[in-house]
Formats: C-alpha cells, structure tokens, sequence
C-alpha cells in the first residue's frame, strides 16, 4: 500500500489544489464575470463533451491499464501500444464528419430562449476528442506506476486556464465568445502535453502488426467503450436535460451545487490513479490476497477523508450560498447533500470498480452501464419533468442510481470473489460521520457582520469556524479509535 499511498498523498493534494482554483472559479469568477447564462452555456458544451468522450476514446484508456501489464516482452507491448493508439480514430473522424447532423440533433432537444447554444456545439466534439486522446496517453503513464504529473494537467490545468481566460474576459482583453475558443485550444494543448509525456517515459518501436490476442483487445475495448458511454450518462445527463425545460441559467446553479457536493471525491480520484494498475496487475499475477488488501485498505482510507470533507462540505454549505451573487444559486443545499452522499458511498466501496473492470467479469461492466444510464435518465425525467421538483428531483436521481448499482457491485464482486471492503473500522467510521453530521448541520456561528471593500467576509469566518471544530472532533476521534493503520503509522513518524 506504500505506492498507493505516497502518490495518491500527492494526488490528492494536487485534486485539492485544483478544487479550491475550481472553487474560486465557479463561486466566485464564473457568476460575476460570465453570469449566469453564459456559464450555463459553458456547462452544457463541457457536459455534451463528456457524454461523447468515452465514444470517441474507444475505451483504449481502460484498455491499455487491463492488457499491459499482460505482456511479458518489449515486442509484445510494443505492438499493443502501436494499435491501441489509432484505435479512437475509428469512431472519433465518423462523429467529426457526420457532425453536422449531430449538430441538428443537439439543436432540437434545446427549447427556444437556449438557442445561444447554436453556434458552438462543433467545440463539443473538439474537446471530446482531445479529452480521449489526453485519457489514452494518462493510462500510458499509469502502467508504469507514474500518476502525479497526468494528474496535474488532469485537475489543474483546465481549472487554471479558466481562471487566466476568465481574467482575461474580465478586463477586456478577450470577449466570451473567445473565452470559448481558447478554452478549446487549452484542451488541446494538454492532450499533445501528455502525449509528449508519455512518450518520453516510454516511446514504442511501432510495429504495423497486431498483438496476438487482438480479438481478445477489441472485444474488451468494445465493452468498455459502451459501458463507458452509458456511464458518462450518470454524470451529465442531467446538466444536457436542463435546457430542454428551463432557461440555461438553471444548468449554472445546478453546477455550481453539483460541484460542492463533488469536492469529497478527491481522495477516491488520487488514490484510483494509482490502484487501478495495481489492482489490474494482481488480477493478472491472480494474487487474490493482494486484492482483498487493496479493496480493504482503499475502502477505510477513503472513508475516512471522504467523511471529513463530507461533513466540512454539508455542514457550511449554507454559508458558502450566501457568498454568491445571485439569489439562483441559493438553495441548493439539499443537491449538495445527495450528491455528496452519492460520492461517500462511493468511496466506501474502495477499489470496488477497479476489481470488475479489471477481472475476467469485466463483461458484467456493460449491463451495469446501461442499468444505470436507463435508470437515470426514468428518474431524471420522473422527478424533473414530470412531478417537477426542480434540480432536487435530478440530484435525488443521481443518489438512487448510484446506491442501487453500486450495492449491485459490492455483491457481484462479494458473490465472485467472496471478498468485502468492510471491517470492524468501517462501523466505527459510519458512526462518527453520522453523529458529527447530526451535531453540526443544523447550526451556524453567528459572528457579528464584516465587510471588506463591500463584500461580507462573515460567511467565510463563520464557516472557518464551524471547520476548524469539525475537523478537531473528528481527529481525535479517528487516532482515539485508531480507525487507520496508515493514518497511525503516519502520526507515529512524524509525532514520536
């Protein structure tokens, strides 16, 4: 767990970073600077990206992290990296011709005021493919154990480069239309960033000859490429449905609380940089062990400070509303506390995706997908559209599915490997978040009232309050508990 630990330490110090860059961004740059329409538009191409990326990529990033660690001689790996790396070209130079009816399509599930969309949707194909591309080149690092540096351009760099176009919009320098075309040139600068990365680490001799289990190669990408697809639906769908009902504005605060309620999730994205080779390499060496150590160790870790975060994130929300500039934004408390239970749960299963994709059940990946994208895409339109309960009904969507499939995981990977992530600790561990939720979510500090150049710092004091408390109790608990071997050994060596 070493490996695991140092760099997914160095991850999620690099995710943080990039949280509290995004953080500024979306709180504080986004609505004042671009406003609420604008950043909905922002929202709803990125979200589109998405949904396509996983098509254009073929699944090759999933693929390269399962078979690479297969091969046992340079030749062989060789000639899988020389066909893996064309493979996203099969689908991603069809989408970019046939665009124009993709165009169309997009064009008509938008309702009238929306048609701001129009003339931008091309640069939602332009970024799903430099994010495919970028993944492929990511995975290639990963086989050789190397995470931080694709992990810096995959948090930090877009969030950065949004905050410099956003300043940049903000003193006349670019306009907003700009704003959208450099930010798409800054996606594509990343992904030949990464590809020159990996390519110095490791530069194949490429060989115009397929690998021996090419069949074996395909089928898995062909699996994963349409699970992925149907996945990518969980997470964005219902940023895409918004503009089909409401003004895009609503996509905007919809972000804005999505995106608070993801800030938990940084430990469990640091830390499966580095598992997924490591658990694809103990499934491959058919170290079960190994395994079970790995599903455990992740699922306690990342319990542990994804709870701290948890109840940081929910406990101040009410606060960190009163610091936006808009009164659309306010309200979301009840979005932030679905989809950050969403994530902690998530979290809880440790390397519990990692194990399936990895396996020789990877097959059951693609039902589960689209299990998933079916479910919520019903619950999405029952709760949205049809009882209207606004963007809580599209949070509480996301919640059921992601509890539903992920139990369905926990016993498909229990019944196959008769292994769990769960022990004595993991109790202990549910207890303290809860208690400490139920303790502190119903209150504030109330300090007196604090402006500085006509913006009330008063939320932000409040809130640093309430954190510094939480995370005192919480502390003290887990090393009272000695809930983590890892967090223990870590106090002992710094603290003897």
């Amino acid at each position: 767990m070493g490996i695991v630990l140092r760099q997914s330490f160095r991850n999620t110090i690099i995710i943080y970073g990039a949280f509290l860059i995004g953080g500024v961004n979306t709180i504080v740059f986004y609505p004042r600077i671009l406003e609420s329409e604008f950043y909905g538009m922002v929202t709803f191409l990125l979200s589109a990206s998405n949904l396509i990326m996983p098509l254009t990529a073929f699944g090759i990033q999933y693929t390269i992290v399962k078979f690479y660690s297969s091969y046992e001689t340079k030749e062989q790996k060789d000639k899988f990296l020389s066909s893996v790396i064309f493979l996203p070209l099969l689908i991603a130079l069809p989408i970019g011709f046939l665009w124009d009816y993709f165009h169309e399509w997009i064009m008509s599930k938008v309702v009238k005021e929306n048609q701001i969309i129009e003339s931008y949707t091309f640069f939602i194909y332009l970024i799903a493919v430099a994010c495919a591309y970028f993944e492929l080149f990511y995975s290639w690092t990963k086989v050789h154990f190397q995470t931080v540096f694709g992990n810096i351009l995959k948090e930090l760099w877009n969030r950065v480069v949004v905050m410099i176009l956003l300043s940049a919009v903000f003193f006349g320098l670019i306009t907003k239309t700009e704003f959208i075309f450099y930010l798409t040139i800054a996606y594509l600068i990343r992904a030949f960033v990464m590809m020159s990365y990996a390519f110095s680490m490791y530069f194949p001799k490429f060989y115009f000859k397929l690998p021996d289990n090419y069949i074996e190669v395909i089928k898995y990408s062909g699996y994963i490429i349409l699970a992925g697809s149907a996945g990518a639906i969980l997470l964005d769908i219902d940023k895409i449905m918004i503009p089909g009902k409401d003004a895009i504005e609503k996509a905007a605060y919809y972000s804005v609380a999505v995106f608070i309620g993801s800030f938990i999730e940084a430990p469990s994205r640091a830390m499966t940089q580095i598992l997924q080779p490591l658990t694809s390499k103990s499934l491959n060496e058919a170290n079960t062990i190994e395994v079970e150590s790995l599903y455990k160790k992740s699922s306690i870790n990342l319990l542990l400070v994804g709870g701290l975060f948890f109840l940081l994130v929910n406990c101040g929300v009410g606060e960190l509303f009163k610091l936006m500039p808009e009164k659309g934004y306010a309200g979301g408390e009840y979005v932030v506390l679905m989809i950050s239970l969403a994530k902690l749960y998530t979290m809880f299963l440790g390397s519990n995706g990692a194990i399936i994709n990895n396996s020789k059940f990877y097959k059951v990946a693609l039902p589960l997908a689209l299990g998933m994208s079916f479910l919520v895409y019903f619950l999405n339109t029952f709760f949205y559209f049809t009882l209207d309960i606004g963007t809580d009904g599209l949070a509480l969507a996301t919640l059921i599915t992601i509890v539903f499939f992920n139990t369905v995981k926990l016993w498909f990977v229990h019944h196959k490997f008769t292994i769990t992530p769960f022990t004595a600790k993991s109790w202990k561990m549910i207890l303290i978040i809860f208690v400490l939720f139920s303790a502190f979510y119903f209150w504030d500090f109330s300090s007196p009232e604090i402006e500085i150049l006509e913006f009330s710092i008063t939320p932000l004091i409040n809130i640093a309050l309430k954190s510094v408390l939480i995370t005192v109790i919480y502390l003290y608990l887990i090393l009272k508990w000695k809930i983590s071997n890892e967090i223990d050994l870590l106090v002992k060596k710094y603290y003897k």
